[in-house]
């Protein structure tokens, strides 16, 4: 039997870099159930990490990916805010869209884990 993600990710980077019409594809297969699990949101990391570029409205799909299901009980639980450490320092920088994500995510979240708040400090003097 084929995996699908792997299957996936081959098409979407056979040329090496995630375009607009790549994107609305997983725009809307991605929030086709106005949800993000932790599987799609691998999937879109996996996408980000390996692809050579990628368009903003890539970047734009992604960090909402990212929010919306960091978000979607309310709170930033450790063990989120370690598979964020490991989304945000997979290049080895931090860069303005990945600070303006910790910063919403602080805003927005009810609660937050120790290990969040160390990470975002972290974040705010890169």
């Amino acid at each position: 039997m084929a995996d699908w993600k792997k299957l996936a990710k081959k098409a979407l980077l056979l040329d090496g870099r995630i375009d607009l019409k790549e994107t609305a594809v997983l725009r809307e297969e991605i929030f086709a159930d106005a949800k993000v699990d932790k599987s799609e949101l691998e999937f879109l990391f996996a996408l980000r990490k390996e692809a050579d570029s990628t368009v903003q409205a890539f970047n734009d799909l992604f960090f909402k990916a990212v929010k919306d299901h960091m978000l979607a009980d309310g709170s930033i639980s450790a063990t989120e805010a370690r598979w964020l450490r490991k989304m945000i320092f997979a290049d080895g920088t931090i860069d303005e869209d990945e600070k303006q994500l910790m910063q919403t995510l602080k805003l927005e979240a009810r609660d937050v884990a120790p290990e969040f708040q160390t990470l975002y400090e972290e974040c705010m003097k890169a």
